[in-house]
């Protein structure tokens, strides 16, 4: 923890992945501990006529930051696009879908941010955003992973029912330093 606090001044946040619950202490304010799911596999393939899958880049920043805001897929700050390729699907120029590359470890890369507009869910959008991103990583020749919240069942289903399973169950504790 000393080194982690070295390294976060301000605003910055740490996202950490354990196996048990964390002792934190009083120097970092948690902003979020819960427990997620870590699913693996390559999401079946999936398309959608009609529908452009889109690069999404800095200049759809503030249209990503407004969906996860109302979506809340977990961390996502202005540069998470930075990590990976990120990918949305637009409804009259609106963002109401998206999903792209977070973390990589040895030949595994995690898809993040799945979030779809409330409005607009039940089309299909992210099952052609799995499929889109997790056809990209396995033709990197990858291994697609991701994280989900314990608590979203309804996702967690949608995973299942792309082929993905269930590795392990994980702590996501996010902190801030105190200041």
């Amino acid at each position: 923890f000393a080194a982690l606090g070295a390294l976060l001044s301000g605003p910055d946040i740490a996202v950490l992945f354990t196996p048990d619950p964390l002792a934190v202490p009083s120097e970092f304010k948690v902003l979020l501990a819960e427990t997620g799911e870590q699913m693996i596999g390559a999401p079946a393939d999936f398309s959608l006529s009609g529908v452009e899958i889109v690069r999404l880049g800095e200049g759809d920043v503030s249209a990503m930051m407004a969906l996860t805001a109302l979506t809340k897929p977990g961390p996502f700050s202005a540069r998470t696009h930075e990590l990976g390729n990120f990918f949305g699907i637009r409804v009259g120029g609106e963002l109401v879908a998206m999903t792209g590359e977070r973390m990589k470890s040895g030949n595994y890369t995690e898809m993040t941010a799945v979030c779809v507009h409330p409005d607009h869910r039940g089309r299909g959008y992210a099952q052609a955003l799995l499929s889109a991103v997790g056809r990209q990583i396995v033709a990197r020749g990858e291994i697609p992973f991701l994280h989900v919240f314990t608590s979203n069942a309804s996702a967690i289903a949608l995973y299942r029912r792309q082929g993905m399973e269930i590795r392990r169950r994980l702590h996501i504790t996010v902190l801030q330093k105190q200041g």
